[in-house]
């Protein structure tokens, strides 16, 4: 039984598609589109391997030069809604007991945290407004 290069090509295409979905790398999808591209100019164009090399290879190459940056540009960048721990950086807290540089409490969102005070020579006493610099651990740092 003899199979024709355009299923080959799809073959291919499906392959990589798996190993894309597998391995999430973005390239394995240019390669598998290149396939499919490779498999359309010999299905409906009737390329022959010199065609279809070449279109795999422009198709591939030309993808990967496009999405690679976007990928990279998209992993790089932070997320822009902040959780956890980093949603609280830059918020206002509520003194609870006397923060100093060797601590004290605050309410921060609700909750009653641990402080400690950026500042050494700095004190803050109850019922005073301080912003959260930092989160170390359990204790947030205020100023």
């Amino acid at each position: 039984m003899d199979i024709d290069a355009w299923l080959w090509w799809l073959i291919g295409a499906t392959a990589l598609g798996i190993a894309l979905v597998i391995t999430a790398m973005p390239e394995l999808g240019m390669l598998a589109v290149g396939a499919v591209a490779a498999s359309v100019v010999t299905g409906v164009f009737g390329g022959g391997a010199v065609a279809q090399v070449a279109v795999f290879a422009l198709i591939s190459t030309a993808g990967i030069a496009v999405v690679r940056p976007i990928a990279n540009r998209h992993r790089a960048q932070r997320p822009q809604l902040a959780t956890g721990v980093d949603a609280l950086k830059g918020r206002q807290a509520v003194v609870l007991e006397r923060v100093d540089a060797s601590g004290g409490r605050i309410k921060l969102a609700g909750e009653v945290w641990s402080a400690r005070a950026l500042d050494t020579d700095r004190a803050y006493d109850v019922g005073q407004e301080v912003d959260v610099v930092d989160i170390e651990g359990a204790t947030a740092i205020v100023m």
